[in-house]
């Protein structure tokens, strides 16, 4: 019998959609193919705004697209640890009774906050955004299977990846400035650039001159870390050719970039889309796509809810970056920005 005569007569008996839709997700306490499972989401980030508020829209957005809606099959309970890991750690503690299927952290210190409360736990625990998941200790690496109950998305661009796009936006510039938050990310993130410098000879001409600004939480905390930049800028401002906006929270808000921008006579290179597009200050930037970031989380929950092993799901880079250039910056601080970079931008180019 050929395919058409099959289909035909499974469209005669009612049951041809059985064919090409997956049978209903059974609910834990009932089994019976009528009762749909309401996915219990958890999401804990470690504030508001971005890179954190994009990340969860396309989160969202794509287990959306995956078929779990809000109000139908996914509860959703977002929640905020205002950058604070004990604050996250109690919320993580109180919100445990509520037995969630599955919990999403976004950034480094709501996955600090899960690390101490949840690692080696029972709780499947998603990451996305966290600087460094490897130095937190929540995976190994990104090179093998998970060891415990984390996966997810780390943020940063690969520090090779930013560095070459610094040598090709302003090749002679040797000296590069980075003023950073005293905090765990920065500390990672610094160490990478260090370990590139000294084992990568394509970079043996790259000097960066690190400074630390103290550590200040809360919501309004990088305003406060970008004042106090001020006096490195000052003293950094004639040994360099340009600056390096940190991996960290100063470098993911507006605050630093407008500080360095009118304190200094040097560009600045930003870390974030918004550092150029919505002219916070830098000249250019290359960034993690946080729409990237929040699919392959996405991803990774719905194979978790449709039954996968943590330990079998890889943790992961972003898969994307953007490129932004501000023209009129670049012409200001004498970067004749390459063609090439200007077409990977895009529609990114302020004129």
């Amino acid at each position: 019998m050929n395919r058409s005569v099959i289909f035909g007569v499974l469209v005669a008996l009612g049951i041809a959609s059985l064919v090409a839709i997956p049978p209903p997700v059974l609910s834990a306490s009932n089994n019976t193919k009528h009762d749909i499972h309401i996915f219990k989401l958890l999401i804990l980030d470690s504030q508001k705004g971005n890179p954190y508020d994009e990340v969860r829209a396309s989160l969202l957005t794509s287990l959306a697209n995956y078929g779990y809606t809000e109000g139908k099959n996914l509860k959703t309970t977002i929640m905020f640890s205002g950058n604070d890991i004990k604050a996250g750690e109690g919320i993580l503690n109180d919100e445990l009774k509520n037995s969630y299927d599955l919990i999403f952290v976004g950034g480094t210190a709501a996955t600090l906050s899960a690390k101490n409360v949840l690692y080696g736990k029972t709780e499947r625990v998603v990451f996305a955004s966290p600087t460094d998941p490897v130095g937190i200790g929540v995976i190994n690496n990104f090179t093998s299977k998970p060891v415990a109950n984390f996966t997810g998305v780390c943020y940063p661009v690969p520090v090779k990846t930013r560095l070459k796009f610094l040598k090709r936006l302003m090749p002679k510039a040797r000296t590069f400035g980075l003023i950073y938050a005293d905090m765990p990310q920065s500390h990672s993130y610094n160490r990478w650039i260090e370990n590139l410098l000294k084992n990568d000879p394509e970079f043996k001409d790259i000097r960066i001159l690190f400074r630390p600004v103290p550590l200040v939480t809360g919501e309004d905390g990088d305003k406060a870390m970008a004042v106090s930049s001020r006096k490195h800028i000052h003293e950094l401002d004639s040994k360099v050719d340009a600056y390096i906006k940190p991996c960290d929270q100063m470098g993911t808000r507006r605050n630093f970039s407008e500080v360095v921008y009118k304190t200094s006579k040097k560009p600045l290179i930003g870390l974030v889309k918004d550092d150029v597009m919505d002219k916070w200050g830098a000249t250019a930037t290359i960034y993690p796509s946080h729409a990237s970031i929040g699919k392959q989380a996405a991803r990774m929950i719905k194979e978790l809810f449709e039954g996968k092993k943590i330990g079998d799901i890889m943790p992961e880079w972003p898969h994307k970056y953007g490129f932004a250039v501000d023209l009129q910056k670049a012409k200001k601080f004498g970067i004749d920005v390459p063609v090439e970079l200007l077409q990977m931008a895009g529609e990114n180019i302020v004129r």
